[in-house]
């Protein structure tokens, strides 16, 4: 899936909460969900992390596509 390093633990434990979030990450290409995980790489929280993931395929706020 991602080829730079690990995805972070706390990303991971998001998505395991959220399968179908996890699967539509999944799905896209690899720069996409490089640059999702790049995101997630900078958040410090548990509650920034699960708001970050929740937020990833929201429309229209959602800034990734």
């Amino acid at each position: 899936m991602i080829e730079n390093n690990e995805l972070p633990i706390g990303f991971t434990m998001e998505l395991a909460q959220h399968t179908d979030i996890m699967s539509r990450f999944a799905g896209l290409p690899k720069e996409q969900q490089n640059q999702i995980v790049n995101g997630a790489r900078s958040i410090q929280s548990r509650n920034e992390m699960r708001g970050y993931v929740e937020s990833i395929f929201q429309e229209p706020t959602s800034h990734f596509f």
